[in-house]
């Protein structure tokens, strides 16, 4: 798939598309050290059941086979720490993510929980993976695909670097489904998580990004689609917490 059109959305501006990632950046840099903290403020610790999901639809093997997990967009590690002490002791994770902040958190985080042996943390574009062909068993992004200017283009790169059989699983905010919920939520999101960005990193504009660009997002079927067109087979979506969440899973076959 291509982009239609030069222009994409960046919240509600109309950017250039080679302009979103700066700003992606400058969002993600500005809230790097207090952005774990954020996510259970926003989301009233329910991430981590989200994440809990992801971890437990991945099932990385428990024995002493090796298992690779590749890690988009995970800059703080929370999704690449749970599937390590999840699997066995040979898995083993690589965090990816383009934001030099994120990821000198993560790697701290690895060395608190003596988890720097098994999970590494690398500088690097969702876009243009520097990693070879079919080297990977699973690719996750959690929270991150929105975040892409060129989204096909990362679905793309996500299948080449799984091997057949591995599994693409990603995990990104959705459409609310249920009647009533749909306009608290939007009361919540536009509201109340940018003040509380402002309260606990002084910056309510990256916050106001972050909820925006949850609404510029494609929704279910529609991801699933590019999903598909990317390569993937057996593309399936779960809906969480009355579509707040979705987790898409898609096979290299």
């Amino acid at each position: 798939m291509t982009e239609p059109h030069r222009d994409t959305h960046f919240g509600f501006r109309t950017v250039d598309i080679e302009a979103k990632q700066g700003l992606v950046d400058d969002v993600f840099r500005s809230v790097a050290s207090r952005y774990d903290l954020m996510n259970d403020l926003m989301s009233a610790g329910l991430h981590r059941a989200w994440k809990d999901v992801l971890v437990t639809t991945l099932n990385p093997p428990k024995g002493d086979r090796p298992f690779r997990l590749l890690d988009v967009a995970g800059g703080t590690g929370d999704i690449s720490f749970r599937v390590v002490e999840a699997g066995g002791p040979r898995t083993r994770a690589t965090v990816c993510d383009i934001n030099a902040d994120m990821l000198a958190v993560g790697r701290e985080r690895a060395f608190e929980r003596s988890l720097d042996h098994a999970v590494e943390f690398v500088e690097g574009n969702a876009e243009e993976l520097a990693f070879t062909d079919k080297s990977y068993d699973a690719y996750t992004i959690a929270f991150g695909i929105r975040n892409v200017p060129r989204i096909d283009k990362a679905l793309g790169e996500a299948f080449r670097v799984l091997k057949p059989g591995g599994r693409f699983l990603c995990l990104e905010f959705s459409a609310v489904d249920v009647p009533g919920l749909d306009t608290l939520y939007d009361f919540y999101s536009f509201n109340v998580i940018p003040e509380i960005g402002r309260a606990v990193t002084g910056d309510a504009g990256a916050y106001r990004y972050l909820v925006e660009s949850i609404r510029k997002f494609p929704r279910p079927a529609a991801f699933a689609d590019m999903i598909r067109a990317a390569g993937f087979r057996r593309v399936s979506v779960r809906s969480l917490s009355g579509g707040i969440v979705a987790l898409h899973s898609g096979w290299r076959l």
